[in-house]
């Protein structure tokens, strides 16, 4: 079963990136982006990919520029997220064979993204429109495009997410913190697979 949640491991350093990357996929939480601004992030992001890149989906977050597309496509990485949506970036995401994660929150910039290729859309920070702002801007969508909420979605609110019409949820600090024990990733992740499961 592949949940559609990414774990956002901000901060993160490759010498802990395979033990909490471990915890997660065995908690069923199975793509994982590594953001540019964490420590060292294209060692992590090469160590998980080396590691857990035929049972994961790996990529990076926080990706600002086609030169950075192309440095992820040449280690394999599977998928692109950034804050904004940068037709330049999107166009070399999808020429070089990953997903495009763009972040958007105004209906320009959602439409925007989709026509240069966006896999999907990245609604950040989601705690600023709301679930009520994602229902009006569902109404006006192609329904086919899938809306992650970024930013204040978590288990608590994320059967009201989906009924707005989430697809999913990108995680960040309710999964890892810096710092934090591999066992808290591993309690955490296994508590978000099932508030996902419970959800829908």
């Amino acid at each position: 079963m592949t949940r559609p949640l990414i774990a956002i491991l901000r901060g993160i350093t490759p010498a802990e990136a395979e033990a909490h990357a471990a915890a997660l996929i065995a908690a069923g939480i199975t793509t994982l982006e590594v953001p540019l601004n964490s420590p060292d992030p294209w060692d992590s992001i090469a160590r998980l990919l080396a590691r857990f890149g035929a049972q994961a989906r790996i990529g990076a977050g926080t990706v600002l520029t086609p030169a950075q597309v192309q440095r992820l496509a040449g280690m394999g990485a599977h998928l692109v997220v950034s804050p904004n949506a940068d037709p330049a970036v999107i166009a070399a995401t999808r020429a070089a064979g990953m997903e495009s994660w763009p972040g958007v929150m105004t209906p320009t910039e959602c439409f925007a993204a989709h026509a240069a290729g966006a896999t999907g859309l990245k609604l950040f920070p989601a705690s600023l429109i709301g679930a009520a702002g994602l229902s009006a801007l569902r109404a006006v969508l192609p329904p086919e495009l899938p809306v992650y909420a970024v930013g204040g979605a978590g288990p608590a609110n994320f059967a009201a997410w989906r009924r707005a019409g989430a697809a999913g949820f990108g995680i960040g600090t309710a999964l890892y913190r810096p710092g934090q024990p591999v066992e808290a990733t591993a309690r955490a992740g296994a508590e978000i697979a099932a508030a996902w499961d419970a959800s829908g």
